[in-house]
């Protein structure tokens, strides 16, 4: 008798897990592991969002449920931010949603989006979770390719039109995960465009639009005129605001994509707890300085191990977002095969490109999530592998 679904079955292995398992196995064995694999910041959140958590959890009207769509203060300083950040008007009520964290929100907006069998244009390489999302829903993933030599900008004229006839959907990451590859506004332009000759919903996963470097400033797809007629937009305070575990997010743009995932989560959850939306909305009206305070902090970690990269034969692009090195590997080596060279021999964990898709064979995602004393210690033991040596022989 099986109990268990066939969409469930035939569900990718979950990588970033399995290096998890092995990390505890070597743990246990006495090595010191030191994991750059997940994007998780190890930063606090700020203090004055604690506080404001402590404070409203102090409340007994903040432990009855929220509201479907999200409590109004956090709503209305999503819009606030918006307004602040991108010049962009949003209607509280209608345009703007919490999720649980925009891997949650995204993942139901499939089942809200799209029918079985529906085709979806995803980032390669890009955020495994897309693809994930268009399975659980029935769907099917195409690839929109991403290189290197077109800075992992999408080239909207070299798409297949006749996927992109039987497409209804696309997905969009800038600052991405995994290339820490950064656009401007005529990409999110030519974007809507797109969409637009296309009918074609765009869906922008902007959860590390706030952590940039060297002067650089993230656009909102929802600054390209008609934006709002064909996309929406996720964001998080996962990585602005170091608050991953809080689980808490957004999604905004078009009233009729709002309103149906809104509908669809009104029959699966009961939103977030009331005093983390109220923790996440004083965050969101602050003047981000916590931040910014972080993202120096994420930037000297970058300067630091992307010093190294060429001296140990990886080749990087330097980032202007996210929190991640995306690296080529040294020859000899598939990317799976190096990251395990990194895990078993050196202790180090790293994320293998191909685990974002085929475009992503070749390299491996550093994430900058440790202090720049052990950034030294990752760089000493990769040192110590002789990779060049490899690369020659």
């Amino acid at each position: 008798m099986a109990f268990v679904s066939e969409k469930v079955k035939n569900l990718p292995p979950y990588l970033f897990s399995e290096f998890q398992r092995k990390k505890k196995k070597l743990m246990a064995e006495g090595m010191d592991v030191i994991d750059l694999g997940i994007g998780a910041p190890d930063l606090p959140a700020p203090q004055f969002v604690v506080d404001k958590l402590t404070e409203e959890a102090q409340k007994p009207e903040n432990h009855r449920y929220s509201t479907y769509s999200g409590c109004q203060e956090f709503k209305e300083a999503v819009a606030a931010f918006y307004k602040r950040q991108y010049n962009v008007d949003l209607d509280p009520d209608n345009e703007v949603l919490a999720v649980i964290g925009s891997k949650e929100g995204i993942a139901n907006l499939m089942h809200a989006a799209i029918n079985p069998g529906d085709t979806v244009l995803v980032p390669d390489p890009g955020y495994p979770v897309y693809r994930t999302a268009v399975h659980l829903a029935g769907g099917d993933s195409v690839s929109l390719p991403l290189d290197r030599e077109n800075g992992y900008v999408p080239l909207f004229g070299q798409v297949n039109k006749q996927i992109v006839q039987k497409a209804k959907a696309m997905f969009l990451n800038y600052p991405s995960n995994p290339t820490a590859a950064t656009v401007d506004a005529g990409t999110f332009m030519k974007a809507v465009t797109f969409a637009e000759e296309n009918d074609l919903l765009l869906v922008h996963d902007a959860a590390y639009d706030m952590v940039t470097f060297n002067g650089y400033t993230s656009p909102s797809v929802l600054q390209a005129p008609g934006a709002k007629d064909v996309a929406v937009e996720f964001g998080s305070l996962s990585k602005s605001f170091s608050m991953t575990g809080w689980r808490i997010g957004y999604m905004v743009g078009n009233k009729e994509v709002v309103q149906a995932l809104a509908a669809l989560k009104s029959n699966i959850d009961t939103c977030q707890f009331l005093p983390v939306q109220k923790a996440a909305a004083a965050a969101l009206n602050s003047d981000f300085s916590a931040s910014r305070k972080n993202n120096v902090i994420y930037q000297k970690r970058m300067k630091k191990l992307h010093g190294a990269m060429g001296k140990i034969g990886m080749q990087a692009e330097r980032p202007n977002g996210t929190i991640f090195i995306w690296t080529k590997i040294p020859k000899g080596f598939t990317s799976m095969t190096f990251a395990d060279k990194l895990l078993n021999e050196a202790g180090v964990i790293v994320t293998p490109g191909n685990t974002f898709g085929k475009q992503g064979e070749g390299y491996v995602r550093i994430s900058l999530s440790v202090s720049e004393e052990r950034l030294d210690e990752v760089i000493q033991r990769i040192q110590g592998l002789h990779l060049k040596e490899v690369t020659n022989g």
